[in-house]
């Protein structure tokens, strides 16, 4: 497995003039292996980046020696792939072709995508009925699809605290039902303690739909008021030796990217130590 972090857990100066080059310098300095990249609606990559700028940036991974093969994508909070507005769902499915084009033109093999919003607690104002919201998802999964295998880039689908596909078992189904190999999981290891499961039952139930890993840590203590936060790496209750085995049983030897949010220093230092240690 390749260890390594996203591009949004990076500080980032605005008055750098290359900030993917910068982070390419703290991988390495980090003594990773690689890094992700996002596409945004403004950014160092963006939906409007060109092919040519996109290209540039390859030429600067590969001089790096850092491998680049996963782009996450944030687009679905701000433009709801599910919305009951019809505008704002086609404007959501032409920013993910977008960002799948940018993708393949940056070299990368995988994009995560948020599949749409039933409800979620930091979008108080997403409110859509869930077996509305599969079937819109059914359709988006199906064009974006179409995009993926002409570019050739996976399309995977995040468990994340949107309020859909809440169990492994429904996401699962939901991917065999296309039977395409571009079709997969993009697995976040600690969004599942957010609603009280087990991820190494994940990675078991998933299996080979797994294509790629984001991981990041989870703390809950409700003998206190409920209280549960997403803490520092190796500092919650992932039970760390029991999913990076099932990772390994189920054959998953790709990327394994943190996701630490919101940027903080010495947070990278941190993350890349613990990471060697958990996944050694």
């Amino acid at each position: 497995m390749k260890l390594g972090i996203t591009y949004g857990s990076f500080e980032h100066d605005p008055a750098q003039a290359n900030p993917v080059g910068e982070a390419l310098q703290q991988i390495n300095a980090l003594g990773l292996d690689a890094l992700e990249l996002a596409v945004d609606d403004a950014g160092a990559v963006h939906i409007d980046s060109s092919q040519g700028e996109c290209e540039a940036i390859r030429r600067q991974i590969d001089a790096a020696g850092v491998h680049v093969s996963t782009v996450a994508c944030g687009l679905s909070w701000a433009m709801n792939p599910v919305a009951e507005d019809a505008e704002t769902r086609e404007r959501s499915r032409s920013a993910m072709d977008a960002a799948l084009q940018r993708a393949a033109w940056l070299g990368c093999e995988a994009f995560l995508y948020v599949p749409g919003i039933v409800g979620c607690p930091f979008v108080p104002d997403q409110k859509v009925r869930y077996d509305v919201a599969l079937e819109r998802c059914r359709e988006n999964v199906k064009r974006l699809l179409e995009t993926a295998e002409r570019v050739g880039v996976d399309l995977c689908l995040e468990n994340v605290w949107n309020g859909m596909f809440l169990s492994p078992l429904e996401l699962r189904d939901f991917v065999d039902s296309f039977g395409s190999d571009r079709l997969g999981v993009y697995f976040d290891v600690g969004n599942c303690l957010g609603y009280h499961q087990d991820p190494p039952h994940w990675i078991e139930l998933l299996g080979q739909r797994v294509k790629r890993v984001h991981i990041k840590d989870f703390r809950h203590d409700f003998a206190w008021q409920g209280r549960y936060d997403f803490c520092r790496l190796g500092e919650g209750d992932v039970p760390w030796p029991e999913t990076v085995a099932a990772l390994r049983a189920v054959g998953y030897d790709r990327t394994v990217i943190a996701e630490m949010l919101p940027p903080a220093p010495g947070l990278l230092e941190h993350t890349a130590g613990v990471m060697k240690r958990l996944f050694a």
